[in-house]
């Protein structure tokens, strides 16, 4: 317990000023930079940007936000939340994060995914029939461009490698995870590949993502390879009370909750479903008292190396954002090592 690690993960949504008006994108840009040296400053361990191609997101290139953010920081490791690598070039997503390597002096990670949202697929032309096809290749090729050594390599969905190298080299390679939104058969694709298992765990109790950990841990057994980390990250906000935390994520989450379950075909949020989820779900939203108990519930459950806090919140402000990231660094994290201690 004393060795967990924690991080925080924003995906760059829009912000609201003062007023409640919508933030143009490059200040909410300038925002999650500001956001992340507080997060340096505050002791914490990982800072992970998303990526999205749509207007309720600034983020469309999280290594470029990430590389503004290592020539302002010191510490902190920075990461994406996810690389949407569907839709993305294996060795451009390398050349990329190996460049963010050596800006960063070596605190660079990868998590990969397929993201939530799928505006990436006809942006660049891909087709969405090849949704599992066009991930699987590009894991598998991804998993041989880490190893910084030539490479060849023939699929379908990509021209073939022979013999071939990718700069820049790094000087310790780059910690690679794939983010898992709750499939058994992604989490034994990440033990095939060796990489973390990074748990998505954005509704319902944290309980029921105990047996993923535990069939990731037999997949790396069965493979023969060595045991990768486990990382979690769910959504909340951290305030000086409990109530004065609802009332700053309530709208902003039933509009967000609302907006995507009309995308994907969702029953509309009901009575006491934004209470639920504090209670006994995926919300960790509250005092730094009531946060820090609710994570070490989940760390007591769940046997993970990281908790990872995403701290952005729909119609929250930049300046309640930093409020709750202090907090959270602060206060809550040093609660949790205590409780867990």
């Amino acid at each position: 317990m004393s060795d967990i690690e924690f991080g925080l993960d924003t995906f760059g949504g829009v912000t609201n000023d003062a007023a409640g008006a919508p933030v143009p994108h490059p200040q909410v840009i300038r925002d999650i930079i500001d956001q992340a040296v507080l997060a340096d400053r505050s002791g914490l361990d990982f800072f992970g940007v998303g990526e999205h191609h749509r207007p309720d997101f600034a983020v469309s290139s999280p290594e470029m936000v990430l590389a503004a953010i290592a020539s302002r920081t010191e510490r902190i490791r920075l990461g994406s939340a996810v690389t949407v690598l569907s839709s993305d070039d294996p060795v451009r997503v390398y050349e990329r994060f190996a460049t963010l390597d050596a800006v960063s002096d070596g605190r660079a990670e990868i998590v990969a995914g397929r993201g939530s949202f799928i505006e990436s697929f006809p942006l660049f032309g891909f087709d969405l029939r090849q949704y599992e096809e066009l991930f699987e290749e590009r894991l598998d090729l991804l998993s041989h461009l880490l190893k910084e050594q030539p490479v060849t390599w023939q699929g379908s969905t990509r021209a073939a490698l022979e013999d071939q190298r990718v700069f820049p080299t790094t000087a310790g390679g780059i910690p690679t995870w794939v983010g898992v939104g709750g499939s058994p058969d992604s989490v034994v694709r990440t033990a095939r590949y060796n990489f973390g298992l990074f748990l998505a765990i954005i509704g319902g109790p944290a309980t029921r993502f105990a047996p993923y950990i535990d069939l990731f841990d037999r997949a790396q057994d069965q493979f023969g390879v060595e045991h990768k980390p486990v990382a979690v990250h769910s959504p909340g906000l951290v305030a000086e009370t409990d109530e004065q935390a609802r009332a700053l994520t309530y709208d902003g989450w039933l509009a967000m909750r609302t907006r995507m379950g009309q995308e994907r075909g969702w029953a509309p949020p009901a009575v006491g479903d934004f209470e639920r989820e504090i209670e006994t779900g995926a919300l960790y939203v509250g005092s730094p008292e009531t946060v820090a108990r609710k994570i070490v519930a989940t760390l007591g459950t769940l046997r993970v190396n990281r908790f990872d806090f995403k701290y952005d919140q729909s119609r929250v402000s930049h300046e309640t954002m930093m409020q709750s990231i202090g907090l959270y660094g602060e206060q809550v994290v040093p609660m949790v090592k205590d409780m867990l201690g």
